[in-house]
């Protein structure tokens, strides 16, 4: 599976979302994800072992519980491949950031 198929997935994406917070705990994981999109706890097992088996999360095991984290090699392999695409969007965000700075300086005065 590819990087980008494992980010494909809405449920997945969340998850990582979450893991970018700080570690958590698989039972705080399957809370958020089942209220969130109303999944059950083997669904959202078979996720997190589909981010742990493609590199997007690591696990360690505290006694009964497992501690999830994000381990963020395979987004630097997307954010490499993502480089290429910056071009296209960057002096469009560049312009909004100076015409943004533009309207604060015209509301001050």
């Amino acid at each position: 599976m590819n990087a980008f198929d494992v980010l494909g997935d809405p449920v997945r994406r969340r998850i990582l979302e979450l893991l970018a917070e700080g570690e958590r705990r698989s039972g705080d994981i399957v809370e958020v994800i089942q209220h969130d999109f109303g999944i059950t706890q083997a669904a959202v097992s078979q996720h997190l072992r589909v981010l742990r088996d493609n590199g997007f999360a690591s696990v360690k095991i505290d006694k009964q519980r497992r501690i999830y984290s994000l381990d963020a090699r395979m987004l630097q392999e997307v954010d490499v491949w993502l480089d290429r695409f910056r071009s296209f969007w960057e002096p469009k965000l560049s312009a909004l950031e100076t015409e943004i700075a533009r309207g604060k300086k015209m509301r001050k005065s």
